[in-house]
């Protein structure tokens, strides 16, 4: 399974991750698809198990072990639920964005807590009427008795509900430039809009953060005074793609196993339907979909561990993820025909989760744009896999 990229650490993180997966959260699935609703607790559980620090180093209580072993959590998490998947990935961003812009007394506040499971963070950037366009926020800050005060409306905040701190971008000063702040879920004015269920990634929040007049102390500024837009992009590009990408490969690889054994089970002619020629067809293609996106997957966060420029790689794995994906998808709905529709089973469960990894870290227009602009050069401020490079991952993966 991608062998040319892992260790056998790796192997066994891939192992312990598969059974806490199958033991505890594939029995909630059906409560969670019935009821849509969100299990904090059991969000927390898998965040007490250190993966939300997969990342992150020793000093701060992390694994160490680099984005290649962040992309195997969220795929073996993604495979059995997609839900879950999506919540560890959406507080595997902000960790990142803390980790490259927050300050030594930030670093040393939080991260070990998140390392712990005792904190799960949120990035609070997307706003109703500028969507993945972070330049047109309109949320602002205010300087004021020696800190700031932010009113601001965040949409489609990934565990929006379960969040212990958000990362919030908003604009500041009289040049109206875009900084970012910590801003923990207790603090006054901060609220979040009742939670609504999507088509979906049922067991997963992302919604609606409200900050009306939220006041915060200036440690709470994350980076300088008009860094959030690098910090909201930066974390986007090198956290938000690969786990994007490792979501839709879960998903993508529930699909396929669910699919082929359907096809070995079921008869049609006095044979198995994987035998039929028309279902081959489909079988085939895939697992070609399948290989090609994990392939892009885990060469891209091989790349960003071992510090090779890697931004355009980062997000073809996010684009080629979801848009293949979604066809093998689609081809497994055909090969599954009415069964597949059956709430019974769970392809159409599958077939939903596919779609919903379309919008997160930018659509599939973006990532185009995105790799047409990076291709001619017209990046300002180069690749962030460059400007973040850590060198070469440790080749032993704490489990």
């Amino acid at each position: 399974m991608f062998g040319c990229f892992t260790t056998e650490r790796h192997d066994e993180l891939r192992a312990a991750v598969r059974a806490f997966a199958e033991a505890e959260v594939l029995p909630r699935v059906p409560e969670w698809e019935q009821t849509r609703s969100v299990d904090v607790e059991l969000i927390r559980r898998a965040a007490r198990r250190g993966w939300m620090g997969v990342t992150l180093g020793a000093r701060y209580g992390g694994m160490g072990a680099g984005h290649l072993a962040k992309t195997i959590v969220i795929e073996e998490l993604a495979r059995v639920c997609g839900a879950m998947g999506a919540s560890a990935q959406a507080s595997l961003i902000p960790t990142g964005m803390i980790d490259h812009f927050g300050s030594e007394e930030q670093k040393a506040r939080w991260l070990p807590a998140i390392c712990r499971g005792e904190c799960l963070p949120t990035i609070a950037v997307t706003e109703a009427a500028s969507g993945s366009h972070i330049a047109g926020a309109k949320g602002a800050a205010r300087k004021r008795s020696g800190g700031w005060v932010l009113r601001a409306e965040k949409v489609h905040v990934g565990n929006s509900h379960v969040a212990d701190l958000h990362c919030v971008v908003v604009r500041t000063g009289a040049k109206g430039e875009l900084s970012a702040f910590l801003v923990e879920s207790a603090r006054a004015g901060v609220s979040v809009r009742p939670h609504v269920p999507a088509m979906g990634l049922n067991g997963f929040s992302f919604g609606t953060v409200v900050l009306d007049d939220v006041w915060v102390p200036d440690e709470n500024l994350l980076g300088a005074v008009g860094e959030g837009e690098d910090a909201a992009d930066s974390s986007s590009v090198l956290y938000g793609r690969a786990n994007l990408a490792a979501v839709s490969l879960g998903v993508h690889r529930a699909t396929v196993e669910e699919t082929l054994a359907f096809a070995e089970e079921r008869e049609r002619y006095g044979r198995p339907l994987s035998r039929l020629s028309t279902a081959e067809q489909r079988l085939g293609q895939m697992l070609a979909n399948l290989d090609a996106a994990g392939t892009l997957a885990y060469a891209a966060a091989d790349m960003l561990d071992r510090g090779v420029a890697c931004d355009g790689t980062l997000m073809a794995a996010k684009l080629m993820g979801y848009e293949l994906g979604v066809e093998s998808a689609r081809l497994a709905m055909e090969v599954h025909a009415a069964a597949g529709a059956s709430m019974a089973g769970p392809m159409e469960r599958f077939f939903r989760d596919a779609q919903l990894i379309f919008s997160p870290a930018g659509t599939s227009d973006v990532q185009r744009l995105r790799l047409a602009r990076l291709a001619r050069g017209a990046t300002a401020r180069g690749q962030w896999s460059q400007r973040f490079a850590v060198g070469p991952a440790p080749s032993v993966v704490p489990v």
